[in-house]
Formats: structure tokens, C-alpha cells, sequence
């Protein structure tokens, strides 16, 4: 069974980290959006649904699902909260993308798009990490229009992240999402790249 070479995407907060994994799959590459896959697994995988509920009570999930509110609270509480949700939901997010992986073994190419990717243990999941890039204002101005939060919000979030340069000194590959540079010749070059090393 051939297997994909497999792309993490990954990059800061309003770096256009999702607009390049649209353009993936328009392309034809199939896309695991981690943060979509994460909040259905927290509402149906039983292991983290007994994991939530041990360690926040059962208001924790309300007939409509997971809340929200109370988990945001405790999760940014503290740095240690932090580290004990991703304990509970990271091992069963990297058995969900395997299982993803085994249905997409006929694709030359696939992505995970992750905002936390390295920090969160996927860089051995993936073949090639690649960095999305912004200058820090327009990071944090696309933010702010997007998530309709305040600049002291947005500015804390990136605190919490690990920053541009530890990133970069990660990744194989860099794209600039500065709305200055064209992202489409960008991506498709990257494409034809990839698609050479797994041929």
C-alpha cells in the first residue's frame, strides 16, 4: 500500500494558515483540520468525555455539547490546565489523523493543518512541516476583524504560542502570507515540489 507523503501546516495566530489549506484542497489534497476534528472528538470520544467530566464535573457537557465557556476558563487559567487537557485530548486527536491517514493512502499528498502542531507532538506524525508566515501587525489586525476580539486579546493568545522564530527553525518549508507576496504561485510551486519528493 503506497502511503502520502504527508504536509503539517502550521504557523501564529492570523498567519493564513487556513486560507493555504484551502487552496490545498482545491487543488485536490485532502485536509485534516485539526481544530474542527478536535472539538467533534471532545463531544464523542468516550475517553474524553470520562477525562472531562473526572476532571470538571458533568456541567462540563450541556445537551447541546461541550461548554465552551467553562472549558475556556479552565484551560487558559493556568499554563498546568493547559497541559492537562492537551494530556487528555492530543493522544486521541493523533489516533483520529491515523485513522484519517489509512482512508487517504491514494492521495500523493496530504495535510494536517495545526496551530500547535509542533507543540502538540505531531511533528513525527507528519513527513514535512510547513511554516505559514505574516508579519506580526497583519497576524495580529486579521485576528482581531476575524474573531471580532480586542488587541489585548489577540496579543495574549500569541503569548501562550511558541513563537515565529522557534517555529521557523522547525519547519522544511515557508510560505509569506503578507498579501504582498501572491500565495497562489507560493502554493503551487510548494505542490509541484512535494509531489517530485514522493513520486
Amino acid at each position: 500500500m503506497s502511503k502520502p507523503l504527508i504536509i503539517g501546516v502550521t504557523g501564529g495566530i492570523g498567519s493564513g494558515k487556513s486560507v493555504v489549506c484551502r487552496l490545498f484542497q482545491l487543488m485536490g489534497l485532502p485536509v485534516y483540520i485539526s481544530d474542527d476534528e478536535t472539538k467533534q472528538l471532545m463531544v464523542r470520544d468516550e475517553a474524553i468525555r470520562t477525562g472531562l467530566i473526572e476532571l470538571l464535573g458533568p456541567e462540563v457537557y450541556l445537551p447541546e455539547g461541550l461548554n465552551k465557556p467553562l472549558l475556556t476558563a479552565y484551560l487558559f487559567a493556568s499554563a498546568e490546565h493547559a497541559k492537562t487537557i492537551n494530556a487528555l485530548v492530543h493522544p486521541c486527536v493523533k489516533a483520529d489523523f491515523r485513522q484519517w491517514i489509512q482512508k487517504h493512502t491514494d492521495a500523493p499528498l496530504v495535510a494536517i493543518e495545526s496551530a500547535i502542531l509542533i507543540e502538540a507532538g505531531f511533528r513525527d506524525e507528519v513527513d514535512v512541516v510547513l511554516m505559514v508566515t505574516a508579519p506580526l501587525e497583519v497576524r495580529i489586525q486579521r485576528a482581531m476583524q476575524r474573531d471580532g476580539v480586542s488587541r489585548q486579546q489577540v496579543e495574549k493568545r500569541i503569548q501562550r504560542q511558541m513563537t515565529d522564530e522557534a517555529k521557523a527553525a522547525l519547519a522544511d518549508y515557508k510560505l509569506i502570507n503578507d498579501g504582498e507576496h501572491p500565495l497562489i504561485p507560493q502554493v503551487l510551486q510548494l505542490i509541484a515540489a512535494l509531489s517530485k519528493i514522493n513520486d
